[in-house]
C-alpha cells in the first residue's frame, strides 16, 4: 500500500463510491420485491459498505497478495464494494427466508 497521504475527504468519498457501486450491482443480482425492500436494501449497503469498507478492502488484499501495489483509496473502493455487495445480497437472502418463516397460516415451509 503506498505511503502517501490522502485527505479524509477524499476516503469518505471513495468508501461512498465503492459502496455505491457494490449496492447498484446487487440490485441487478439479486433483484428486490419492490420499491421499499430495494431502497432499504440499497442503504444497508451502503452503510456496510462506509462502515466495514476499510477492512474488508485490506483482508482482501491481503488475501489475494495485491496490497503493496494497492493504494488507500483503492482498498477502500474494493472494500466497500464488496462488503456492500456481500451485505445487501445476505440481507435480502435472510429477508425472503425469514418472510418464508413467519408467514401467517402455515408452517413456512418446514419439512415434515
Amino acid at each position: 500500500m503506498s505511503g502517501d497521504p490522502i485527505s479524509p475527504a477524499v476516503l469518505y468519498v471513495a468508501k461512498f463510491a465503492g459502496a455505491a457501486a457494490g449496492s447498484a450491482i446487487s440490485v441487478a443480482y439479486f433483484l428486490p420485491r419492490g420499491r421499499r425492500e430495494a431502497a432499504a436494501r440499497f442503504l444497508i449497503g451502503i452503510v456496510t459498505g462506509m462502515v466495514f469498507g476499510p477492512p474488508a478492502g485490506l483482508m482482501l488484499a491481503e488475501r489475494l497478495g495485491i496490497g503493496a501495489v494497492l493504494t488507500s483509496v483503492e482498498l477502500a473502493v474494493m472494500g466497500s464494494a464488496a462488503a456492500s455487495l456481500c451485505a445487501w445480497w445476505a440481507l435480502g437472502a435472510l429477508s425472503r427466508f425469514a418472510d418464508g418463516l413467519f408467514r401467517r397460516g402455515g408452517d413456512g415451509g418446514a419439512p415434515r
